[in-house]
């Protein structure tokens, strides 16, 4: 049984983590938010520390170890995306090995200095990726490993999720904190593109704003136009219509891929990978990172080349502008 900790106890993706290092038989012996709200703790490791204060959390973790023997294999980090670095760079200094949510960070540098802590330390820093372990993706990337070697697949991608005005508020709406829109709630599928289809060869940004970013990226074996947005009202009419409020399609030379499912049990998957020696470390994401930090700083060119079709919708004004 391997000893866990985690950090970011209360966020969305927490109970993924929990369930996960409870799904492989593993034990969480400590865990660290500013936020008390975590009663979701209950329904996985209820005996669990819990502490509010990042000092006495550490504190505590070095107590574990000198005083009772106990010492720490992993720990998880669920945190806002801008505290990812500074908590693996924590857990790596603390002796564990880091398992961390996407984005692992939020610029490709900061990569290339975890990866001296990474060696200073001799631990290890795993990223979850799951979709990589999606079984629709598996198949996409055996298809085309199997496939042509000179084709080049036309893809388009549509990413809807809506949030309220409280997403405006959060870290979430905050670019420093979260790196935007396309690194918030599109990274993970920059990562499955990179991985099915190879290097970047082109990255053009034809629309970004506050609820929404549309362009096109050229991969080695893939044409891709994607469309990410926040924003309900651009939403299809007929998903719309059904009170639905995520809207999620990939297709591939047309054909829809299917990828409504599959999705439960990915990062007790992602787990079960690291735990067994196979888990996705510090090079995998870079491209990733190098896609969402480009996005971010290039200047949307307008409506111009191959863009989606999602992308000439009407641009919103900000909820908080007056």
């Amino acid at each position: 049984m391997k000893q866990f900790a985690l950090i970011g106890a209360s966020g969305y993706i927490a109970p993924r983590h929990l369930k996960a290092i409870k799904d492989t038989g593993n034990n969480l012996v400590a865990a660290l938010d500013p936020y008390d709200g975590v009663g979701i703790m209950d329904s996985y490791f209820p005996n669990a520390d819990f502490f509010v204060e990042t000092e006495r959390f550490d504190r505590h973790i070095e107590k574990l170890k000198y005083e009772k023997g106990v010492d720490l294999d992993y720990m998880s980090i669920c945190t806002p995306n801008y505290l990812h670095d500074a908590h693996i760079r924590m857990a790596l200094r603390r002796g564990t090995d880091a398992i961390c949510e996407k984005p692992l960070v939020l610029n490709p540098w900061n990569l290339d200095a975890l990866g001296r802590v990474q060696e200073d330390t001799g631990k290890k820093i795993y990223n979850i990726l799951q979709l990589r372990l999606h079984p629709s993706i598996i198949q996409l990337k055996d298809k085309v490993q199997n496939g042509p070697k000179d084709k080049i697949y036309d893809v388009d991608l549509t990413y809807i999720t809506s949030r309220g005005h409280w997403y405006y508020t959060s870290w979430k709406g905050d670019v420093s904190k979260s790196g935007g829109i396309a690194t918030n709630i599109g990274v993970h599928f920059y990562d499955m593109l990179s991985y099915i289809f190879g290097n970047v060869k082109q990255n053009i940004v034809h629309v970004h704003t506050h609820d929404r970013a549309a362009g096109y990226i050229e991969f080695e074996n893939a044409r891709v136009r994607w469309f990410l947005s926040i924003n309900d009202e651009v939403l299809p009419e007929e998903m719309a219509a059904k009170g639905q409020r995520t809207y999620r399609s990939i297709t591939i030379e047309g054909e829809e891929l299917e990828f409504s499912g599959g999705f439960t049990d990915l990062h007790t998957r992602c787990y079960e990978e690291i735990l067994a020696g196979n888990g996705y470390g510090i090079d995998e994401p870079r491209q990733a990172i190098e896609i969402v930090h480009a996005i971010r700083h290039e200047k949307p060119v307008g409506l111009i080349g191959d863009y989606h079709p999602f992308a000439k919708k009407p641009l919103a004004k900000h909820p908080f502008e007056k």
